[in-house]
């Protein structure tokens, strides 16, 4: 296969610096948390590329969010050198869809309101797939974590061990995947975002009194700070074992919330995502190249969130400052 260059990214980077004044900035958040109606709100999108919204409902916010995601995934992955870029954000939906099959197959629910577009393969693929029990189309990690899974639930096992075999599966996919590119600026952000997942299982783990042997079933090897560090005398600090790395202020505040009964979490995870925001912020700064493919994919990805969070809050009542606090640092 011919090496990609960074300079075969010169029209893609064009038209996503042209894409990324329409993203979903702090003052149209404001705009959003300020507005006199839930409907007024839901307008400043338009600004942003998203269809206008007759009523604000939940079901209307989904479907509106959904067709987003697949457009983007669509138009992107058709536009970029290496489409793996695209897939490194995709697999999470495939992930998300694999979970909520075989958790619903083991009650006997239906898991159709629960499934989401955006990933490799449509929802209904996978559905179709899991229900023939034939996944022979699908990547071997993804294929083998679910058969995997599947069983521990028919078996009786903890649903809880059968979310770690699909996790493992996808940051190992995950990281397979940034590796091939060659790609250092997205290798990097899947080394953070393993290291951002190992901080937060980390810290839920002192709070519920878990020690090392639990911590070594649910932490993921592949980050920047090695597995075997978190779970030796060292991991009791970790404000020190994080200290030269971006989640430092994430950790220092996780290493606070560590008694059981110590507080909320919700600032330390807002820390957690803003850390690798501003990973991801730097692409901004670079003309052209993968970085700015990257940098978008992970913006819109926190666009929906934001979206989400300030929408659905407006609708549960709850007031601007309260959704403020849930909010995290924008791209732009």
């Amino acid at each position: 296969m011919t090496k990609i260059k960074d300079t075969d990214y010169l029209t893609i980077s064009a038209r996503i610096r042209a894409m990324e004044t329409h993203l979903l900035t702090r003052e149209r958040m404001e705009r959003m948390l300020e507005a006199r109606t839930d409907e007024e709100a839901a307008k400043v999108l338009v600004e942003c590329g998203y269809e206008e919204l007759p009523a604000l409902t939940h079901a209307g916010l989904d479907e509106l969010l959904s067709a987003a995601r697949a457009d983007l995934y669509k138009q992107l992955k058709g536009s970029v050198p290496d489409r793996r870029l695209v897939e490194v954000f995709q697999m999470k939906y495939d992930y998300h869809n694999a979970k909520t099959l075989i958790k619903a197959a083991a009650v006997g629910a239906d898991a159709d309101r629960l499934l989401m577009e955006g990933g490799r393969w449509s929802a209904a693929q996978i559905k179709d797939a899991f229900q023939r029990d034939s996944l022979r189309d699908f990547t071997d990690p993804f294929r083998q974590a679910v058969t995997q899974a599947r069983e521990l639930l028919n078996g009786g096992g903890d649903p809880q061990l059968a979310d770690f075999v699909l996790d493992r599966a996808y940051f190992e996919e995950m990281r397979s995947a940034a590796e091939a590119t060659g790609s250092a600026f997205l290798q990097g952000y899947v080394r953070l975002l393993i290291d951002e997942t190992n901080l937060r299982s980390a810290v839920r783990s002192a709070r519920m009194g878990k020690g090392s042997d639990f911590l070594s079933q649910v932490l993921l090897p592949g980050g920047n700070v090695e597995v075997h560090t978190l779970t030796s005398g060292k991991g009791a600090d970790l404000s020190a074992v994080f200290r030269a790395g971006p989640l430092s202020a994430a950790a220092e505040a996780g290493t606070a919330l560590t008694a059981p009964g110590s507080g909320e979490l919700t600032a330390f995870e807002r820390l957690c995502d803003d850390a690798v925001m501003n990973y991801l912020a730097q692409a901004r700064r670079i003309p052209f190249g993968e970085q700015a493919v990257v940098g978008y994919l992970y913006a819109r990805e926190s666009e929906f969130t934001a979206i989400r969070t300030i929408l659905s809050g407006r609708m549960a009542g709850l007031d601007a400052d309260t959704i403020r606090e849930r909010l995290r640092e924008a791209y732009v």
